[in-house]
């Protein structure tokens, strides 16, 4: 399929399905985290799953591409990113899995309807106004700070959006747990399954992976934790396995 690039976009081969995905040349592209949370995420038959702030739409586009869920969404307030995603959408052929709404994630529950999804998937902002500079580049700071919305809001329309029983899975960084885990019980989400996330085995945990149940019991499973490199610039064998090489 031929597709028309804007100025300063390129098309990435995502390593699965022979799927594609458009994303700026020195824009906000997506890193390592989406691709562990795509890997960390389950969808099972017959489900329908959200993400929030989906950026480009990579985590819809790799979900779909690993399992056999009934539909995906992406929710996204830039009007330009959630663009590039349609077209990697539309680029791939799959407008009848794959739907991509321009929206605020504050405004999620209201967009969709409650109790509305199986699964939620969320790679948020992850520096509040205390951990951080803001980037000059207002769609890149958007992608990093809590700019336009807070872990508290990505939390509470999460739970809002999941039915009973419903999975949220989400990634961020290891010095917000308390903060995370307070939030997800606050608003009725049980943690459930946790991994940390090393880049090197001597190094410390610098994301964390966990997901969490609309009215689960209390109980959490912490997971053997994932080493990112091996060496240098050489992925871990897991690392392979989770992108699909």
């Amino acid at each position: 399929m031929i597709i028309d690039l804007k100025e300063n976009e390129r098309i990435d081969d995502l390593q699965r399905n022979g799927y594609r995905i458009i994303q700026k040349q020195n824009g906000f592209c997506f890193g390592m985290d989406a691709v562990l949370l795509s890997g960390f995420a389950q969808v099972k038959p017959g489900e329908r799953a959200v993400d929030l702030g989906t950026g480009t739409g990579i985590i819809p586009i790799l979900l779909e591409a690993k399992y056999e869920g009934l539909h995906y969404t992406g929710l996204e307030i830039q009007e330009e990113m959630a663009d590039m995603a349609r077209r990697s959408v539309a680029y791939n052929r799959l407008e009848e899995k794959i739907d991509i709404v321009t929206g605020d994630i504050k405004e999620a529950s209201r967009l969709f309807g409650a109790a509305s999804f199986d699964v939620v998937t969320s790679n948020p902002p992850y520096m509040n106004d205390a951990h951080g500079l803001k980037n000059p580049d207002l769609p890149k700071a958007i992608a990093r700070h809590e700019v336009l919305c807070t872990l508290d809001d990505v939390v509470r329309e999460a739970a809002r959006l999941l039915r009973p029983g419903g999975r949220f899975y989400m990634v961020h960084r290891p010095h917000r747990l308390i903060e995370i885990i307070t939030a997800l019980k606050g608003y009725g989400l049980e943690p459930k399954r946790m991994k940390m996330v090393h880049p090197f085995a001597d190094r410390e945990a610098n994301m964390v992976l966990i997901e969490s149940v609309r009215g689960g019991k209390s109980m959490i499973k912490v997971e053997a934790p994932i080493i990112v490199y091996r060496e240098q610039g050489v992925y871990t064998e897991e690392i392979y396995t989770i992108y699909g090489y």
